[in-house]
């Protein structure tokens, strides 16, 4: 049987995206971490439209843009302002919602 060699993940990241550190890295991490948060932002529009047995088409409709929009936002693959978040968050029904700034405190979105 052949002995496999294993790269450790973290050597992979180096050699892709540079050192930790260097603007490459700071970049690719940014802009991982800014795709995560649509992605979990399009999750939780996801489920309040599904809890309420509404289609893309349909929130598309009250919020104003078309399903394309709202699947975009979803998917995750389209950030998302915080004027169109409130927009479909009060089209599904979510009144209010506030911004946790940590130490900062929070702050009421709409």
């Amino acid at each position: 049987m052949a002995k496999m060699n294993f790269t450790p993940a973290d050597d992979m990241k180096d050699e892709l995206w540079g050192p930790v550190g260097t603007p490459e890295r700071d970049a690719m991490e940014a802009q991982l971490k800014e795709d995560i948060q649509a992605y979990f932002v399009g999750e939780a529009i996801k489920k309040a439209r599904i809890k309420q047995n509404l289609t893309q088409e349909e929130l598309g409709e009250r919020v104003g843009v078309k399903r394309s929009q709202i699947c975009k936002l979803e998917s995750g693959k389209s950030s998302i302002t915080l004027s169109t978040m409130s927009r479909v968050f009060q089209a599904l029904g979510i009144a209010t919602a506030t911004l946790d700034l940590g130490i900062g405190g929070k702050v009421a979105l709409w």
